[in-house]
């Protein structure tokens, strides 16, 4: 729940930026001449830009988040079966185990989304980020019946 209400305060603190930004751009563009009109819609592009990242993001996180509770409710979530250390970080030894066994899965199954997204999170859990997010990717094209993005 603290990660869900961080991602709003963060999104909505960027939504007002996009705001205060555009309106700038607006302003650059309403003076008239040739060089403010060229800022003001240089300064528009980034506010454009930045919705544009701010709902694609969304939109993977809420997808992702659809396919966690699919898998919850058939019971095939990945269990937490990881070694940490003192600190409570995860044991690479541990994660490196983990993952050859979900890279082993998708490998037997590659069209089912939900060995896709078991890899993912071993991805996350291994601090592979990228990866993490183009196998949840994969997860999500899978289960939506659209071609899978290729790697």
């Amino acid at each position: 729940m603290r990660a869900k209400i961080t991602y709003a305060v963060t999104a909505a603190v960027l939504v007002v930026y996009f705001v205060l930004v555009g309106s700038r751009g607006v302003l650059l563009i309403e003076t008239g001449t040739p060089v403010t009109i060229a800022f003001g819609v240089a300064v528009l592009v980034l506010p454009a830009i930045g919705v544009w990242f701010l709902w694609k993001n969304t939109q993977f996180v809420r997808k992702a988040n659809q396919l966690a509770a699919e898998l919850d409710a058939e019971g095939g979530l990945p269990v937490d079966e990881l070694k940490r250390t003192p600190g409570g970080r995860i044991d690479r030894d541990s994660a490196d185990e983990v993952f050859a066994r979900r890279k082993e899965e998708t490998e037997d199954a590659p069209d089912d989304w939900r060995t896709w997204f078991r890899l993912a999170v071993a991805y996350h859990d291994a601090r592979d980020t990228p990866r993490a997010r183009k196998a949840m990717q994969r997860a999500i094209a899978l289960h939506d019946g659209k071609p899978a993005p290729t790697a």
